[in-house]
């Protein structure tokens, strides 16, 4: 009888070759990686994964659904839910309970019953952000715009903060629609670089008036909610608060959040948000304008917002062509085409008390 043979294992198979990768080269791709849902997974990984995912500098919060307070159930949140009243309970919502969702069943990396993250659903969005301690970008979309508008108009904005407003810009229209010869033949014939006697008359101001009024309380609203983040993260170094329809973006960079961080908060006496202070704001209007793609923009219109000499104290002060700038690239595609023509227009000058 022959001896049984023996399978010896080829020791160099035996070595999982992941281990293998250097910690810079994983942290590399976890930063690409940058979903924070993911992230919460791969904290649950393996001991390595729950040491190097906190190290990442790059996040992405994308909050998708409301959750309602009691935990029972949830909501998608779609276009046609209604806006709530209350920005700030909305938001609050969105943040502290759709976010924490994934996370709440993840278990620790040596297995067991007890859960990575014990009683997340009662945490905030800022306490899920301290296990991760070396965040220098961060990025969060909120599922839909602020402000309401009825279907075909056109409403964007973009604001800088610091510890307050520093610059806002906001582009709109009455109607985006394909180019129509007949609206700009109508449009053309009233046009004669200035603001129509119709414009005034038929409730056109006051709209723009309700469109920036809308914004900057959104944009307040926003930045207001941000603080327990910035004050966690002392290593921020972008920050980005936008929302998946496009309508408006917050963004602070280095200096803002340095500024943010020196300078005390003005919260509005009558809401949970940020005050605006005094601004000074120019009115750009076209009754027509065409855009790339056959795209036509009836009642186009910009209006640039900064805090006047007397509203911007503690704050970082811009030289005009720094304030041109971000005003132009401000938008993306089409809608920085329109921004750029409008700027070419003539200048309406008007003044706005802090709210």
């Amino acid at each position: 009888m022959h001896p049984k043979a023996r399978i010896h294992a080829d020791p160099s198979l035996e070595m999982d070759q992941f281990d293998r990768l250097p910690d810079s080269l994983i942290l590399l791709i976890l930063n690409k990686l940058a979903d924070v849902r993911s992230l919460g997974r791969c904290l649950a990984v393996s001991k390595r994964f729950n040491v190097l995912a906190p190290l990442v500098h790059d996040i992405y919060i994308k909050i998708d659904r409301v959750v309602t307070v009691d935990g029972d159930s949830d909501e998608a949140l779609n276009s046609s839910t209604p806006k709530p009243r209350n920005l700030f309970s909305h938001f609050l919502k969105l943040m502290a309970f759709t976010l924490l969702k994934p996370f709440h069943h993840l278990r620790g990396p040596n297995g067991g019953s007890k859960p990575l993250f014990p009683q997340l659903s009662h945490h905030s969005p800022a306490q899920v952000l301290r296990n991760f301690t070396h965040v220098r970008n961060l990025r969060i979309e909120l599922p839909a715009g602020d402000v309401g508008t009825e279907e075909g108009v056109l409403l964007k904005w973009r604001a800088e903060f610091g510890s307050t407003l520093q610059n806002c810009v906001i582009l709109g229209g009455t109607r985006v629609s394909p180019k129509s010869g007949s609206s700009e033949q109508e449009a053309s014939s009233e046009d004669n670089g200035s603001i129509p006697e119709s414009f005034y008359t038929n409730g056109g101001l006051k709209l723009r008036v309700v469109w920036t009024i809308s914004s900057l309380i959104a944009a307040s609203t926003r930045h207001y909610l941000l603080r327990p983040i910035i004050k966690d993260h002392p290593t921020l170094m972008s920050l980005v608060l936008t929302d998946a329809d496009g309508q408006g973006t917050l963004f602070m960079g280095a200096e803002q959040l340095k500024e943010f961080r020196e300078n005390q908060l003005a919260a509005s006496a009558s809401s949970n948000r940020t005050q605006v202070p005094a601004s000074n704001m120019k009115l750009r209007y076209a009754p027509y304008l065409d855009l790339p793609e056959g795209m036509g923009l009836q009642g186009a219109t910009l209006v640039a917002i900064k805090p006047s000499p007397e509203g911007c104290s503690g704050s970082i002060h811009t030289s005009r062509k720094e304030t041109d700038a971000f005003v132009s690239g401000a938008f993306d595609g089409p809608f920085k085409v329109a921004a750029k023509a409008l700027m070419k227009r003539r200048t309406y000058l008007l003044e706005m008390n802090g709210f």
